[in-house]
């Protein structure tokens, strides 16, 4: 397993605090994501809810991408949370948005608590050839942002 790099721990606590930005609901998490090009500069943002109330995260980042003809094959996409492998609101899961868009890197601090839905975004994610890392150190803060869905008090 490779180590994150003191980048993906920067870039990973921007996309954590990007979440705070999301509406809070009793039905989603509160997720934020950044896509960072080869040479470490920020290409597209988002958060969940940014448009609308039903797109996640790395959904709102990737369609701010759509369409420019960019070559994401170098790029990193991080995240507070795991992507999702299943929508009710949706029909393409953020895990198969990202293997469509050509990305290889993904970084999170958080897999997605057994809460709404069964998610398997990293075995996925491995199982398509994209390289995953994780920085659970940098959960808390994500389980604090996201305690009015987990159950948690904040700290």
């Amino acid at each position: 397993m490779t180590l994150p790099s003191e980048a993906d721990r920067f870039w990973t606590r921007s996309a954590i605090d990007l979440s705070r930005l999301s509406p809070p609901s009793p039905a989603h998490y509160a997720v934020g994501a950044v896509v960072v090009g080869p040479a470490g500069n920020p290409m597209a943002t988002g958060y969940t809810g940014e448009t609308d109330a039903h797109f996640h995260a790395e959904e709102e980042a990737l369609a701010k991408l759509a369409g420019r003809g960019f070559d994401l094959s170098g790029a990193t996409i991080y995240t507070s949370l795991e992507p999702c492998t299943t929508r009710k609101s949706r029909p393409v899961s953020c895990t198969e948005l990202i293997m469509a868009s050509g990305l290889r890197r993904v970084v999170l601090a958080l897999r997605e608590p057994l809460r709404f839905a069964d998610c398997t975004g990293v075995e996925t994610l491995l199982s398509g050839g994209i390289e995953v890392i994780e920085i659970p150190d940098l959960g808390d803060a994500v389980r604090d942002i996201n305690a009015h869905v987990m159950g948690m008090q904040t700290t």
